[in-house]
């Protein structure tokens, strides 16, 4: 079966291409011009073991906001459409991840109902040249377009960068699981019969 979605995006805020491969080795080549969100991409794939090749040009003279929103929404896209009708996957993931002093809960449902539940706090307004509020925008994004239930609990953390950084993990190995298959599955796990 061959998971992947290429997608291509152009407004006149932001012009982005991203290809996912879900089934991937952790290989990632990103370029969006923000230093700290290509960190945590890069993360991303490679703590999810997913292929991610994404290439955002943004209006990055206004600020942050519109480059990550919509890579938010290019990623989420990527992720729906690689998933397929979603036959044979377990569909829920979960994992508490530790990042030196903080400890992250993520936990998602790949449902195709789309909902976003985050009570992580950072203690500063900036990491690097990423604002901080936009972890949220980034994952209602991805939530929204990809039609996930996407929860985080922030238990411990003091460190902003720790905070994010986890958030990213955590998300990328929930995904891992949640995407992955099980033989015993033989259609949608669901009673509806579809997802």
């Amino acid at each position: 079966m061959n998971r992947t979605a290429a997608i291509s995006r152009a407004t006149k805020e932001t012009d982005i291409s991203l290809n996912l491969n879900l089934d991937g080795q952790g290989k990632g080549e990103i370029s969006t011009g923000i230093g700290f969100f290509d960190h945590m991409l890069l993360g991303f794939a490679r703590h999810g073991l997913f292929d991610l090749n994404c290439r955002v040009k943004g209006d990055l003279e206004v600020d942050c906001h519109h480059t990550i929103e919509d890579t938010g929404i290019v990623l989420g896209t990527a992720i729906r459409e690689a998933l397929g009708d979603k036959k044979g996957i377990v569909r829920y993931g979960s994992c508490i991840l530790p990042m030196d002093e903080a400890l992250i809960l993520c936990s998602l449902d790949l449902s195709g109902r789309p909902y976003y539940v985050s009570d992580a706090v950072f203690p500063t307004e900036r990491i690097g040249e990423m604002d901080t509020q936009m972890v949220r925008e980034f994952f209602y994004a991805v939530s929204y377009s990809a039609g996930m239930n996407l929860h985080f609990r922030m238990l411990s953390g003091e460190n902003s960068h720790h905070i994010a950084e986890g958030m990213f993990k955590a998300f990328a190995k929930a995904l891992d699981m949640a995407s992955s298959t099980d033989p015993r599955i033989g259609d949608v796990l669901s009673t509806k019969g579809s997802l």
